[in-house]
């Protein structure tokens, strides 16, 4: 006889300072391994399943993720308590934010309506060691109006393949960038912080293979003068055939947030 599974989706936030991604590898700490430790821990002998909302690279942070959990068997009975004894178990460097029960119908992958990544960092000097999980520093000075005008070519429909990692001739490289915009950082902030620093916000649906960080390698060697603003103009059109051969460092990006489609 089949079990009745019951479905909750779970938003969380991390570090990824010094985890390699969110999926699961063999002998590697990631995200998914640390939840899925930590739910095997307080679920005893009860079954269950989990899947992310999408991957992150090593080293990446969010601000808030999400992923879905498959329960067989007996529902959680207090979602309160549920979520006290999960943060008390889980590292320092994740947490829980929220849980709700969803029906059999969502899906945690398709019904993702929008999601908003910042690249953080800052240029002209090195900075304070304790910044580096969350803050990139670029050690030349950049063009930072200039890198402004380039965010802003990115957005709309474009074709981004010459910002996916290793694209192939399958792949589905027209998008929409709904948000890109570079700005002054104001969001994020601490003691050892530079005075100023720098934020990336792109919004969008989905992305491709290193996408965001492929895009701010090109603004940075915009902002260096090794390319100009027609190179990114041509290198979003259907026929291009550039490469970026520049990706930004992974620990400056941070998946702001998930919007999904009512549950």
């Amino acid at each position: 006889m089949l079990q009745k599974r019951y479905f909750y989706l779970v938003k969380v936030q991390f570090l990824g300072y010094r985890f390699h991604g969110w999926q699961k590898q063999p002998n590697t700490k990631t995200v998914h391994l640390m939840i899925d430790r930590t739910l095997k821990f307080i679920l005893g002998e009860q079954s269950f399943k989990t899947l992310g909302a999408g991957r992150t690279d090593a080293m990446v942070s969010a601000s808030e993720a999400a992923f879905e959990l498959f329960l067989d068997g007996q529902p959680l009975q207090d979602l309160v308590e549920f979520m006290g004894t999960f943060n008390q178990n889980l590292p320092q460097d994740i947490r829980a934010l929220s849980i709700e029960e969803v029906d059999a119908k969502f899906n945690i992958i398709q019904d993702s309506k929008l999601k908003e990544y910042h690249y953080v960092f800052a240029q002209g000097e090195k900075f304070h060691p304790f910044a580096a999980p969350i803050l990139t520093t670029i050690l030349e000075p950049l063009d930072i109006d200039l890198m402004k005008e380039g965010a802003l070519l990115f957005e709309g429909k474009n074709n981004y393949k010459t910002y996916c990692y290793k694209p192939t001739n399958e792949g589905v490289y027209d998008r929409e960038l709904i948000g890109c915009e570079l700005i002054e950082n104001t969001l994020y902030t601490a003691s050892f912080f530079p005075k100023k620093s720098y934020v990336l916000k792109v919004i969008g649906k989905g992305f491709g293979r290193h996408q965001i960080r492929l895009m701010m390698g090109a603004l940075i060697k915009l902002g260096r003068g090794e390319i100009d603003l027609e190179y990114i103009k041509d290198s979003l059109k259907s026929e291009s055939e550039f490469v970026m051969d520049y990706i930004a460092p992974a620990s400056g990006l941070i998946l702001h947030k998930i919007e999904f489609k009512k549950p």
